[in-house]
This record gives structure tokens, C-alpha cells and sequence, in this order.
């Protein structure tokens, strides 16, 4: 193969691998943004709550 053959080839694979892909439709898309989003925010207050109570409790001790 030249030079030029070996990217052409490549990029037709990618093609066709692509095409066999299962795209997620805009609605599962939303619903799994949705989710994400949810989850970050309650994990995050959660370990920021964690992270209050601990540290006061350690101020407590070693107050």
C-alpha cells in the first residue's frame, strides 16, 4: 500500500464500524443527562455534608 492508501483504508473502516454503532435516541440521551446531573449533585452534597460534620468533629477534638 502507498502512502495514501493506508488513511483512505482507515477511514472507510471507521465508516463502516460507525454505521454499526447503536445510536442512542434524543429522548435516552435526555434521561441519561437527567441522571448524571442528579447523581453529581446528591453526591456532592453528601460529601459535603460528610465533609462538614467531620471537620467539626475534629475541631470538637482537638479543641
Amino acid at each position: 500500500m502507498n502512502i495514501f492508501a493506508r488513511p483512505i483504508s482507515f477511514l472507510k473502516e471507521v465508516r463502516v464500524e460507525l454505521s454499526k454503532v447503536a445510536w442512542s435516541t434524543r429522548r435516552e440521551l435526555l434521561a441519561s443527562t437527567i441522571v448524571v446531573i442528579v447523581v453529581t449533585v446528591l453526591l456532592g452534597i453528601f460529601i459535603g455534608l460528610i465533609d462538614v460534620v467531620l471537620s467539626r468533629l475534629l475541631t470538637l477534638l482537638f479543641k
